[in-house]
């Protein structure tokens, strides 16, 4: 792969894992790595949702109304991020004016993107594996807790390491992570994690935004626990979903709201 012209590239790599109440942090053997140019190519990988042809893992029965949640959630991932659609455009310059309301934005395409943490002048490069809703998740958090998006956006939080994670590339890596995590391109959910996540959809349609939030955080928050340098992103990521499916399967979790990383975030 050469990533000098800003081509996109996608390197794929098996994952086995296993259902186990006991143990919910699931071994991932390999990354789905998918980006383009440098960014992503040079250690910061996106951890992308990926079907198994062999998979032993038990599924769970849904409701109607979880069914329902689902097919319309599934029916906003399948929603690739074009440039030519004016929603799209007016989302990503939303999305502008929510992280920096005191600097405008010269054009769509523009090296003022880099301030953000994006790879280069034209996010929609970026989002070619993220799809609209990963610029959707970016929306819904600035919009919703602010204060939280701007102190990572920022970086203005604990002691940072000299090569930090870009800020926006994160982003679509969580996104894509929890569409992985909870098994959201499947008929049926096949880990308990995603059993439990379908019935706060069901009540909840903002759960999977909602739940991209707290996932932020919590990575900032491993993050800094673990000194982490931007080599690490990978290493964090996986602590991080560990972490998640821990919290999912908390007895006295009936709400996202309950999960304990939800502290951390603030408006």
């Amino acid at each position: 792969m050469d990533d000098r012209g800003g081509g996109s590239f996608v390197a794929v790599r098996r994952i086995s894992q296993g259902l186990d109440r006991g143990n919910t942090c699931h071994s991932t053997s390999a990354e789905v790595v998918a980006g383009s140019a440098a960014w992503l190519g040079r250690g910061l990988s996106c951890v992308c949702a990926q079907r198994r042809e062999s998979d032993a893992r038990p599924s769970f029965d849904l409701t109607p109304a979880q069914e329902e949640c689902l097919q319309r959630l599934q029916s906003r991932i399948e929603v690739s991020y074009d440039s030519s659609i004016s929603e799209h455009q007016e989302a990503l310059r939303a999305l502008w004016n929510a992280s920096f309301p005191e600097e405008e934005l010269r054009d769509l395409i523009s090296e003022q993107w880099k301030e953000m943490g994006w790879q280069g002048k034209d996010p929609s490069t970026d989002f070619r594996g993220g799809g609209f809703i990963s610029l959707e998740n970016l929306l819904f958090f600035a919009r919703n807790y602010p204060k939280s998006f701007q102190d990572l956006l920022r970086k203005q939080e604990g002691d940072r390491a000299l090569w930090e994670y870009p800020f926006a590339v994160a982003g679509v890596n969580i996104t894509f992570m929890l569409i992985q995590m909870l098994d959201l391109e499947a008929v049926k959910p096949r880990s308990m994690a995603g059993a439990i996540f379908l019935k706060f959809l069901s009540e909840n349609e903002s759960a999977f935004d909602l739940l991209y939030c707290i996932t932020f955080k919590l990575m900032d928050n491993q993050w800094l626990a673990m000194h982490a340098s931007y080599m690490d992103f990978n290493t964090v990521m996986k602590s991080t979903r560990c972490q998640l499916e821990r919290e999912l399967l908390l007895e006295d979790v009936s709400r996202l709201e309950d999960l304990p990383s939800y502290s951390l975030l603030t408006r």
